[in-house]
């Protein structure tokens, strides 16, 4: 009688729990420009600029990439960028986005209009305050930090909830990835800033045990994982 052969375990690749949900995070393409002296779009008190000509690229690549993948639903903010951004997936696989307004970016109060992006790139005091502290909210008027996390925070568990078991597209915003991904993680308020223009973001919910699977990945946009480099496969 032959020697019974020894038991093996070998390594497995990480599976979703049956009741959690896998929430694709997807930034919006980049979107157009600020101009010194061009009316910036606005909507209820918010920038609300539409995609430049490279974020309808990234668009489409986007929407190339994530067709294959079993989404069960797609998300957007209310504002335009991220409706542009979702617009080439949902033809693709034939569904009509739902509109969640918590998915907004956070309100910049008196940095809006563009301003905060003119300010960062001329290293306005403020701006500097506000990387140092990790706070939104050193920026006068603007959304508190706890505030843009429990409302963002809250539409991910309303999407989690609706989606047991299901994967789920969201199309939102690089400050709001941030928090997400930040609360998830128990981490420094600004630890997963910088999220690339139409990058992907994975995150799985599963009650009050939320995972990121994975953060930025740009491979769909990019040949290289150099970002001194800006150009697109």
């Amino acid at each position: 009688m032959s020697e019974a052969e020894p038991k093996s375990f070998p390594q497995m690749r990480y599976t979703r729990p049956p009741t959690a949900t896998d929430i694709l995070l997807v930034r919006h393409g980049a979107s157009a420009a600020v101009v010194e002296g061009q009316r910036f779009p606005m909507l209820d008190g918010q920038g609300n600029p539409g995609l430049a000509p490279n974020g309808k690229e990234q668009a489409e690549l986007v929407g190339a990439r994530l067709e294959r993948e079993p989404i069960e639903a797609i998300y957007v903010s209310s504002m335009v960028r991220t409706h542009e951004t979702a617009a080439p997936l949902a033809s693709r696989v034939g569904m009509t986005p739902s509109v969640d307004p918590d998915l907004r970016e956070v309100h910049l109060g008196d940095w809006e209009e563009g301003r905060l992006r003119k300010f960062s790139a001329e290293g306005h005091p403020i701006a500097l305050q506000m990387h140092e502290q990790e706070r939104w909210d050193v920026i006068p008027n603007a959304e508190s930090s706890e505030d843009f996390t429990a409302r963002t925070v809250g539409a991910i568990r309303r999407i989690a909830d609706a989606h047991s078991d299901q994967m789920v597209a969201v199309f939102c915003h690089g400050g709001v990835i941030g928090a997400i991904c930040a609360y998830a993680a128990r981490s420094r308020p600004f630890a997963f800033g910088g999220a690339d223009n139409g990058s992907v973001t994975q995150l799985v919910v599963d009650g009050d045990h939320w995972n990121v699977r994975r953060f930025n990945d740009s491979s769909h946009l990019y040949d290289t994982l150099s970002t001194s480099i800006d150009h697109m496969t």
